[in-house]
Order: structure tokens, then sequence, then C-alpha cells
């Protein structure tokens, strides 16, 4: 048999399919040659809010303000690589701060390992903050924008 030659471009191509499709999958299949790529998706983890007790003092609530993480309506960072604010250099920014956000849309683009990861807003609401710039890294958790 012949050494399997991999063409890089083909396997760029699946991946961008994979993150605009949601797939996590992908096979091709050519006479006895098959070729699979496939990724660990990993889902933000939806920050867990206890209710104070009551009586508690009403200062507690300033402290939540303080750290964008604890926002209810922050939007995590999923991953590890570098936040793109529009889809383009010289494009409108995806969002900007005041905008209407609905659930599913595009917010950011994170690059990781040359793969565009499109950031979709899981709640809807007013994009009240940006915490990120553009071209800025970014790591796993990190909060990068705030909705109300």
């Amino acid at each position: 048999m012949p050494p399997f030659d991999i063409d890089p471009e083909a396997i760029r191509k699946l991946a961008e399919l994979m993150t605009e499709t949601g797939l996590s999958e992908i096979e091709l299949a050519e006479g006895d040659r098959r070729v699979r790529v496939s990724r660990t998706v990993t889902a933000a983890a939806s920050p867990i809010h206890f209710a104070a007790p009551a009586g508690a003092p009403a200062a507690a609530a300033p402290a939540a303000a303080a750290s964008p993480a604890a926002h209810p309506g922050a939007v995590i960072s999923p991953m590890v690589g570098t936040a793109y604010l529009q889809a383009e250099p010289g494009a409108p920014p995806f969002v900007s701060v005041g905008s209407p956000v609905k659930i599913g849309d595009t917010l950011l683009i994170i690059e990781a390992m040359k793969v565009m990861n499109p950031i979709k807003a899981s709640k809807g609401g007013t994009l009240k903050e940006v915490l990120v710039s553009d071209g800025q890294p970014v790591e796993y958790g990190e909060p990068l924008m705030i909705i109300e």
C-alpha cells in the first residue's frame, strides 16, 4: 500500500465545517483510506448562585459585582485562545455595549489552534460590558462579556 498523504488544508476545512455545524467528529472515507477528525467539546460551567439568608446585610450584593466572573450574566471563555470581537479586521464588531443580544447570537470568536470558534450567547438581554479587547489572549474560565 502506498504511503497515505495527508492534505493539511483538507483537515483544516473539515475542522472549520465541524465548528460551523457544531459537530464534535467527522469522518471522510475514500476507498480503503479513512480520515477522522474529532475534538473534545467542553461547555462553560454555569455559575451556581445561592440565595442570601433572610436578614443578611445588603452589602453582600456589591461583592458579586466586584468580580465579573461571579456576575449572573457573565459570558465565560470555554477555552484558551485569542479573542476576536469581529469576523475580520475592519469589519464591525459582532456586538457592542448597549446592543440587544438574543440566545444563539455570536458574541465573539476565539481562535484556538488555528480554528475559529464562535462564542454564542447562552442568554438574551443587553450587552452591558466587554471585558476583553480584540486580539487579546484569553484563558479557560475567564469572563469575556456581561449580558443583563
